[in-house]
């Protein structure tokens, strides 16, 4: 098969893949998925609001479910273009700058999703097992660190992989199999050794996929291990349920991740629906959910909706 330099002067695109067997449905399809970006964008736009507006969630766990917010709105805004410009006007062509460019932005969200979370189960941890120096411990100061770690470790994590990936020639068959540009998709249309970014992408695996999920588990067996330590169960029951909402936040992010990575392991044969369908609700299931279940969950967040809701109210009379 003959190889495509990615630096030639020629026009470089890739083709982007809709819902297979199901391309005449398209304008249907567009229905749900424009139901949920709008659940995504609208709940994230909320709860951004509302902890701007409300001077009590200026706290150091509400700071942190912005962060949370901030990256699932920038995953939903990365995605979205190229999914519902394929369903409505059926514009498959995607050029290779802007491929990569959405290849960059949407791993370094699924990244800082992954680092946010691990972040609020410090704080989850430091406000259950040392209350008496939360305020000390986790001070603005603090916070602002740690959302600037976080962007530079998900930046740093991400760039080199794409570097390794530009480097290389492409195929002639440029057809991905998603409504959106992933990396593993496009290396897959690469003509050359590719040891270098499989080893690479093995030590991101290690390094966030795998430590992530690990230290989140590590210091909810603290958590645990000081809830049970204490003496009344209505003590235990009032700190489990502040961990709720996070707790969900997680399972939400790594159960699809898992299937994910069980699909592509185990059933690599299976219908291309099936593997369209489970990244989908990879990249989709966090940012529509954790609005919800934040909303739900926070009494706090559901005051703060009230009350933006109340004033708007009041301005619209």
């Amino acid at each position: 098969m003959a190889e495509v330099s990615n630096t030639t002067r020629a026009p470089f695109y890739f083709i982007l893949t809709g819902i297979p067997g199901f391309e005449a449905s398209h304008i249907w399809i567009s229905i749900p998925f424009c139901c949920l970006y709008t659940i995504s964008i609208v709940g994230n736009t909320t709860i951004l609001a509302v902890i701007r507006t409300e001077p009590c969630l200026h706290q150091p766990m509400y700071l942190f479910l912005s962060m949370l917010a901030l990256t699932d709105l920038g995953l939903t805004l990365t995605t979205l273009p190229t999914v519902m410009q394929l369903l409505w006007l059926n514009i498959r062509k995607i050029s290779f700058e802007a491929c990569f460019a959405q290849v960059f932005f949407i791993h370094t969200f699924s990244f800082m999703e992954s680092s946010v979370l691990l972040a609020m189960s410090f704080d989850r941890y430091v406000a259950i097992c040392r209350p008496l120096h939360y305020v000390t411990i986790l001070t603005s100061k603090i916070i602002g660190r740690i959302a600037l770690a976080i962007i530079c470790r998900c930046i740093l994590a991400v760039l080199p992989s794409l570097f390794l990936l530009k480097r290389l020639p492409f195929c002639r068959s440029h057809l991905l199999t998603h409504s959106y540009c992933l990396h593993q998709d496009m290396i897959r249309l690469v003509c050359a050794d590719i040891s270098i970014n499989s080893w690479y992408r093995f030590a991101l695996v290690l390094l966030i996929i795998l430590m992530d999920p690990l230290l989140i588990v590590l210091s909810y067996a603290f958590i645990l291990k000081s809830i049970l330590g204490t003496a009344s169960w209505t003590e235990r029951f009032r700190a489990l349920n502040n961990c709720l909402s996070h707790i969900l936040a997680v399972l939400v992010l790594y159960v699809p991740m898992v299937g994910v990575s069980m699909t592509h392991r185990f059933a690599r044969h299976a219908s291309p629906l099936v593997h369209v369908i489970m990244a989908n609700i990879y990249l989709l299931a966090p940012p529509v959910m954790n609005p919800i279940i934040y909303s739900v969950k926070t009494k706090q967040i559901r005051q703060g909706i009230n009350n933006l809701l109340f004033k708007r109210n009041m301005y619209l009379r």
